[in-house]
């Protein structure tokens, strides 16, 4: 009863038949229904509303209508907070000064996130864990910082001061309140994002995604095919395919491996420590495809609605993958911990980044691990499973830069090396996000106990013994590593948005 007094308050009832049926909570049935009502949309946006036949500014108005539609169907009147997030920060872009502009945005975009995150919590539904009206605003907050550093880094800064990518996704004048609020809360993007750059969306909206600005790997612009505009109907198949068998996968398989079992005495008591290691990687392992299909069904929204594009492979095929937040196949046979973030919610990652960790004067790994627990919530699991990963980080960069050179010298060895790693990947992966999903500080602590803190010792035994040099030195050997063995830079390189860049920060 309290569950539908809960959802009745918060969104639309509409759909609670079919909760009850599929036996799955009501608002994360009205958000996958959203979803799919949303990807109808999109075809039509780009049949019908195409920059051939519309103007801006009709798009903009569709795009954010539809988004709103969305909200209020899924969160009620909650959704309210998405505007006046919105409303607060843009005058804040409007009447504070350029130089701190940035600044203030970011205080107050976070600690209106955080302000919503704890009311939730610990005021309505403690341990809810679930689609709820944080999740959109998670997004909002990414998209507001983003922009406010990238407007700070067009009209205040100069030229020379500017990274090559910071000078790439720089914004060159303030956007309308119409173009700010399609920005944050278009149709495509309300409910799942992935963020993305201000510059990526006015192209889109634009119509001028497809100009000839992407290159080839020889720095030349592809003539033969830059005069068409691609489809992305493949990519879209394929990616309702990935949709449709994570989904199976996590209905049918999740229920059997709850990462709660880990922590049951019995199971404990009873069951072989090299067992307990098992079942841990095969529980992480079916919690994954929740997240796999809800990325994927969203990129693949904006795909339909011609968002996306990123030039063509070498072979000519066009790539829609600008906005894309995995690599499944790469997340799954990571063979380090970095190769693992790299692929695991890439929009996140680069929003760290370019706000954070490009920024940040003093221990940007730490500032950006911190960041990203303040970001997803006020569970005390978050903070413990970022915390764990500052560690974890510190000590796979401290092996891979003493250890890895020894095994370069065959294939054989190369191959070992990476069996090795992809199995210790996982494992310090899953030992690390544990608290993540029991979100509170006694089963988590309980956890590490059962495991005697053995990879947060072992973690620390490396960062003490082995040495890692500064971390411009890292960069610029890695730099003359890349240029020297030319990089391959097809699908499975790091693409950093708009400007395709190749860069990757350690």
């Amino acid at each position: 009863m309290a569950t539908e007094t809960t959802s009745s308050c918060t969104g639309s009832n509409l759909l609670q038949p079919i909760s009850e049926i599929i036996n799955l909570p009501l608002d994360q049935v009205n958000f996958v229904v959203c979803q799919l009502f949303a990807l109808l949309t999109a075809f039509w946006f780009r049949l019908y509303l195409h920059p051939s036949k519309t103007s801006p500014f009709i798009r903009h108005v569709v795009a954010t209508l539809l988004g709103f539609y969305l909200a209020l169907f899924c969160f009620g009147w909650y959704a309210l907070h998405f505007l006046v997030q919105s409303g607060l920060t843009y005058s804040i872009m409007m009447f504070a000064g350029l130089e701190h502009m940035h600044k203030l945005c970011f205080i107050v975009a976070l600690g209106y996130l955080s302000f919503c995150q704890i009311t939730r919590v610990y005021v309505f539904d403690y341990g809810m864990y679930s689609a709820d009206f944080t999740g959109p605003m998670m997004v909002i907050t990414q998209k507001i910082t983003s922009l406010a550093f990238e407007i700070h880094d067009g009209l205040a800064r100069k030229e020379e001061q500017l990274t090559p990518s910071q000078r790439c996704l720089a914004v060159r004048r303030m956007p309308s309140l119409l173009e700010y609020l399609s920005y944050n809360c278009n149709f495509m993007g309300i409910l799942a994002g992935p963020t993305c750059s201000y510059n990526d969306y006015m192209a889109f909206i634009e119509g001028t995604a497809y100009q000839p600005r992407h290159l080839e790997a020889n720095g030349k612009e592809n003539g033969k095919y830059k005069h068409t505009e691609p489809s992305p109907k493949n990519d879209i198949i394929s990616k309702l395919c990935t949709c449709a068998v994570s989904l199976a996968i996590f209905l049918s398989v999740s229920k059997f491996c709850p990462v709660e079992r880990s922590i049951d005495d019995k199971f404990i008591a009873s069951t072989p420590f090299i067992l307990q290691v098992l079942y841990l990687y095969l529980s992480m392992l079916a919690t994954r495809p929740k997240y796999y299909f809800i990325w994927t069904l969203s990129d693949a929204i904006n795909n339909a609605a011609g968002f996306g594009f990123n030039g063509y492979n070498k072979d000519g095929t066009p790539r829609w993958d600008l906005i894309s937040n995995l690599r499944i196949l790469d997340i799954e046979f990571a063979t380090s911990f970095k190769m693992f973030l790299d692929n695991w919610n890439i929009q996140t990652a680069l929003w760290l980044k370019r706000v954070c960790y490009e920024r940040c004067p003093i221990n940007p790994t730490a500032a950006t691990f911190l960041l990203s627990a303040m970001w997803h919530g006020v569970y005390p699991g978050y903070y413990l499973t970022f915390l764990t990963g500052i560690s974890m980080t510190m000590a796979a960069r401290a092996l891979r830069h003493n250890i890895r050179p020894y095994f370069l010298g065959s294939t054989t060895h190369k191959s070992i090396y990476d069996v090795i790693t992809w199995a210790g990947t996982q494992i310090v992966i899953c030992y690390t996000v544990v608290p993540f999903v029991l979100l509170a500080v006694g089963p988590s602590l309980k956890f590490y106990r059962s495991w005697h803190y053995c990879i947060h010792i072992a973690c620390l035994l490396l960062v003490l013994a082995l040495p890692v040099k500064p971390r411009h030195l890292r960069i610029k050997e890695e730099q003359q590593q890349q240029n020297t063995l030319q990089v391959d830079h097809n699908s499975h390189s790091i693409t950093d948005n708009n400007c395709n860049q190749k860069h990757k920060a350690t």
